[in-house]
């Protein structure tokens, strides 16, 4: 189902949107390709141009044997909510309540006995807060399942202190946490709660009606219900409560409310008078002040498409702002969380926005949304500038090999808890050394499966003593483990609690000899090392798998890295899905695999290894 909003005089330009009936059908084409591989039961999308909505969608369902999603229906955006937080501290500083250098113990009296991480570092402040630059570890997935925490609890959790990665102002780490004390502050400020103060001073002079912090705040046949996949199916989750990390990942909101507030950012370019478009609660000044990036996030460790690289990029406050090597400046921010993943990003030169909504948790919707704005982008410049044009090319770096930190001692003694747990399984040892959301993510039983299974298609389950462990932060460590048959990739992340637990330990699933997905990775490999001249009729693939796409992309990877030759697996479940490293002549690459329950390749994807 798509919608055209009428085209007009744009209200925040003055130009038109340049948007035409093709490129919309393209978006619903790419849209419906997307949805075809079956990731969420449903999924909403929209295009913001010239001020407003001008085109949006809906595939699928909104719960199971509802209606297709819509530009009305609510979706929850996890952690899109930041930038609503971070607009809100914005227009305190600006009205003279606080300032962003202000220490945040000054509002939120529970960090005053925090001791310094150094002897020499400052305290916490406001903007370390916004920036995420506090020095807290990596959060995700546990403060998802903090998100209802009730705040006497969250007022004795920050009393107890917290674990630090690096101290405040040196670094970026993404942290939920961060904004959860941004949401103290903000109540602390007023005199007001947190929710009621974001809807009366930004959602209501916005007329954003649809969006809120509690589900029971819309009718029922307007929300979407959150799913995870539940064996072929799809399970529906119950809805969490508000509480005291709302101000992270709370938000529920429609494709036209977030229409509005994309609408609002890109209105704030280009500098020029400060009535410039309609009214806003925040100023022009300062809604470009959030767009800029304030620290850089770092250099990319994971893997990197092929060819070339991928934007530089930067945080500003409560938004990520990247600097693409052929358009520009794109500012985004994406929202993932157990029943829903969404998405929203922007070209401020253009003011072309678009907004991607998904539920089932972590719905990978960040990635339609970036393929839809470029091809919009792309589509609008062939049109400026005549027909034969081909742009430049995005400009190829070299990826910066960095030092890794050194683990905490208490990662590296979670890293041998998890060994000893691989040769004996021990449920009080596996739960005193798991955070809660471990269990409610996969079930402890389930795991003990995993490990069991690993260690039988591996032949032996031991740390691989021909590679070390590696740390990309200091709560985080992934190393190998190996048997007769090769070697797997475990990893952990801890909380920021204090002492920290384990918040994520995964372990990659090797395929079954014999199995379709192991036919499929053999397959695929023979393809890139030119084994087979083209793609084989032993490979079946989905009707949603783009071909000669994937040849290109395989033939691409074989001029880059040379012949290649299996490696250790890095991650999926061994049944549907894995990951396995490629050791090239010249440069190390992965292959990505996915196949459906019937063995069809719905996914073959190559790129650089991390």
């Amino acid at each position: 189902m798509t919608e055209h909003q009428p085209e007009h005089q744009a209200e925040l330009t003055g130009q038109q949107p340049e948007l035409t009936g093709a490129d919309f059908d393209l978006v619903d084409a790419q849209a419906a390709e997307y949805a075809a591989r079956g990731r969420e039961p449903g999924l909403a999308y929209g295009v913001v141009a010239g001020g407003r909505l001008v085109h949006a969608g809906g595939l699928g369902e909104r719960r199971a044997g509802g209606p297709v999603p819509d530009a009305g229906t609510v979706f929850r955006i996890a952690s899109m909510t930041k930038s609503f937080t971070a607009t809100m501290v914005l227009r305190l500083r600006d009205e003279g309540a606080l300032s962003l250098d202000d220490p945040a113990e000054q509002y939120v009296p529970e960090l005053r006995d925090w001791p310094p991480v150094t002897p020499d570092a400052q305290p916490v402040r406001i903007r370390h807060l916004l920036t995420m630059t506090a020095g807290f570890p990596t959060d995700d997935p546990w403060g998802d399942r903090e998100q209802g925490t009730p705040l006497p609890e969250f007022s004795a959790f920050l009393a107890r202190g917290v674990s630090f990665n690096w101290a405040p102002g040196t670094r970026f780490e993404y942290s939920n946490l961060g904004y959860a004390i941004l949401g103290r502050v903000i109540a602390a400020v007023t005199g007001e709660p947190y929710k009621d103060v974001i809807k009366a001073r930004l959602l209501e002079p916005l007329g954003m009606s649809s969006t809120g912090y509690e589900a029971a705040e819309f009718a029922p046949e307007v929300l979407a219900a959150g799913h995870r996949r539940d064996g072929t199916s799809w399970a529906e989750l119950p809805v969490a409560p508000y509480g005291a990390f709302a101000p992270m990942g709370g938000v529920f909101s429609t494709v036209a409310d977030l229409a509005r507030w994309v609408s609002g950012f890109a209105a704030a370019w280009p500098p020029g008078r400060q009535d410039a478009g309609p009214s806003h609660p925040l100023a022009r000044a300062s809604r470009r002040e959030m767009q800029l990036p304030q620290v850089a996030t770092g250099q990319l460790r994971g893997p990197a498409p092929l060819p070339g690289s991928a934007a530089t990029g930067g945080y500003g406050f409560g938004l990520f702002v990247d600097e693409d090597p052929q358009w520009g400046r794109i500012v985004h921010h994406s929202g993932g969380y157990p029943g829903f993943g969404s998405n929203m990003r922007w070209h401020p030169a253009t003011g072309i926005g678009v907004i991607t909504l998904g539920n089932s948790t972590y719905a990978p919707v960040s990635q339609l949304a970036a393929r839809l704005l470029l091809t919009v982008l792309g589509q609008r410049a062939q049109r400026l500038v005549g027909p034969g044009h081909q742009g430049s090319p995005p400009a190829e770096r070299a990826l910066a090999l960095a030092p890794r930190p050194a683990p905490w001692p208490a990662t590296i003694a979670a890293r041998e808890e998890i060994g000893r747990l691989m040769d004996s399984w021990d449920d009080a040892a596996a739960e005193k050394l798991f955070a809660g959301n471990v269990d409610l993510d996969q079930p402890l039983a389930d795991r003990r499966r995993r490990i069991v299974l690993v260690r039988d298609r591996l032949g032996g389950l031991h740390p691989d003593p021909s590679r070390p462990p590696e740390s990309d932060t200091p709560a985080h460590c992934r190393w190998w483990v190996a048997g007769r048959h090769g070697a797997a990739q475990a990893e952990i992340k801890l909380t920021p609690e204090q002492p920290p637990r384990v918040q994520l330990f995964s372990l990659a699933v090797p395929p079954a000899a014999g199995s379709p997905l192991a036919a499929a990775v053999a397959g695929l490999i023979d393809l890139l090392n030119e084994r087979v001249p083209a793609w084989p009729d032993s490979l079946p693939a989905a009707a949603s798998l783009d071909v000669g796409v994937t040849v290109r992309r395989l033939r691409m990877a074989a001029a880059w890295a040379g012949a290649c030759s299996p490696g250790a697996f890095r991650a999926g479940d061994g049944a549907t899905s894995v990951t396995v490293e490629l050791a090239g002549e010249f440069a190390p690459l992965q292959l990505a695999v996915t196949v459906s329950a019937d063995g069809q390749i719905q996914l073959a994807d190559v790129m650089l290894a991390g």
